[in-house]
């Protein structure tokens, strides 16, 4: 189903020149919880997972993450995601089948170091320890350069800075890697992934579509983007990416299996789907969630808001403090989680922090004074 990328192997796992499209998720336990990390890891693979990441942002997760291997070696094909932390590529590399890595978080630390060189040392443990790598782009954390020299157009930023770094990646000669470009948009997504296998054919991809958020609408919102690439050949593997509770998280597995295979049978059950003047983004649960109220939060806001379809608003809730500040900018209304409170923003602008029992009154409110200003802006245009 796919077009003729190269071949990568992950693991047991192979993508890419026509083979079958894997399936993957990531673990939405924390990382030093070795027990619960593995079972969850087991269970995903259980359900299909063809490859299973975990997060490490600190040396005891990356000493957890030997520990994780250790007890699934042969069961599962692990992926390590990194944030910031891309020294830590040395730690886990060895522990793992694959390396993830966001060009738009290798700005944080050691800025007198180029991004050159970062990609280096990262490609350098992935090829010593037989890794693949994930070029990971992400709408909500695109390098700062490429957002500035591509003013309003995010799809052209994600784009070009997927296309830079396979250059990088190029000139160290590793072949073994995919790229993947996501949105929370389904419309960006096609976009993006179409401009860069035109650009680059020979490139594998990976599929995904960031914060689809509460299922079932999660589940259609991957599908309209996910469907017309298949359907193109485009798309060499996929994440479903869902907001569900921990024991729910093999349900991305499922998902994205059913969607590989109605796809190929040609059952597309998003063609008439229309996405409402309503759009909730959340973000899928992950090892990186402070609380795990954040799911149940989710769901209340879906709850709020289910009165509202007709109105054009959108509403991000965000998991972390990692991703959710950047991630909520672009919203009307945002939330990201924190342990013992969220932080609601008014775009960009930061409103304040609230318990999780208040949090759904202010947010009510917001949206009540947004709705309020957009009719006082359509009446006097």
């Amino acid at each position: 189903m796919g077009l003729r990328t190269r071949r990568v192997k992950i693991g047991t796992t192979e993508l890419g020149a026509g083979a079958p499209i894997p399936v993957q998720s990531m673990c939405a336990t924390h990382t030093q919880n070795i027990g619960e990390t593995v079972a969850q890891a087991r269970a995903m693979a259980a359900a299909g997972a063809g490859v299973v990441r975990i997060a490490v942002d600190s040396d005891k997760d990356a000493a957890a993450l030997a520990e994780i291997r250790r007890q699934t070696r042969g069961a599962v094909n692990l992926s390590v995601d990194l944030q910031e932390n891309w020294r830590l590529s040395a730690s886990v590399a060895p522990h793992v089948d694959k390396i993830r890595y966001n060009p738009g978080h290798l700005h944080h630390h050691e800025r007198e170091m180029t991004v050159v060189q970062k990609v280096a040392f990262i490609i350098e443990q992935a090829r010593n320890a037989g890794c693949a790598v994930r070029i990971g782009v992400n709408c909500g954390s695109t390098d700062p350069a490429q957002t500035a020299s591509h003013p309003g157009d995010s799809v052209g930023a994600t784009v070009e800075s997927a296309l830079q770094h396979c250059a990088i990646v190029d000139a160290l000669k590793f072949t073994n890697y995919v790229v993947s470009i996501k949105d929370s948009d389904p419309k960006k997504v096609i976009e993006a992934n179409r401009r860069f296998a035109k650009a680059r054919p020979d490139v594998p991809i990976h599929l995904g579509v960031t914060e689809a958020g509460l299922p079932p609408g999660g589940v259609m919102k991957t599908r309209l983007a996910f469907e017309p690439l298949l359907a193109e050949g485009i798309g060499d593997t996929l994440r479903v990416s869902l907001t569900v509770p921990n024991d729910q998280k093999p349900l991305e597995i499922t998902e994205g299996r059913r969607i590989v295979d109605d796809v190929r049978a040609g059952r597309f059950l998003a063609r008439d789907y229309v996405l409402s003047g309503l759009n909730i983004i959340s973000c899928p649960s992950c090892s990186r969630v402070e609380n795990q109220d954040f799911v149940k939060l989710a769901e209340k806001v879906r709850d709020l808001v289910q009165p509202l379809k007709e109105h054009e608003i959108t509403i991000a809730v965000m998991g972390c403090r990692v991703n959710g500040p950047g991630e909520t900018d672009d919203a009307d209304l945002g939330l990201w989680c924190g342990p013992t409170h969220v932080n609601v923003k008014r775009g960009t602008e930061k409103i304040g922090a609230f318990k999780y029992d208040e949090v759904l009154d202010k947010l009510e409110a917001e949206i009540a004074a947004l709705i309020a200003r957009k009719k006082t802006a359509a009446a006097g245009s």
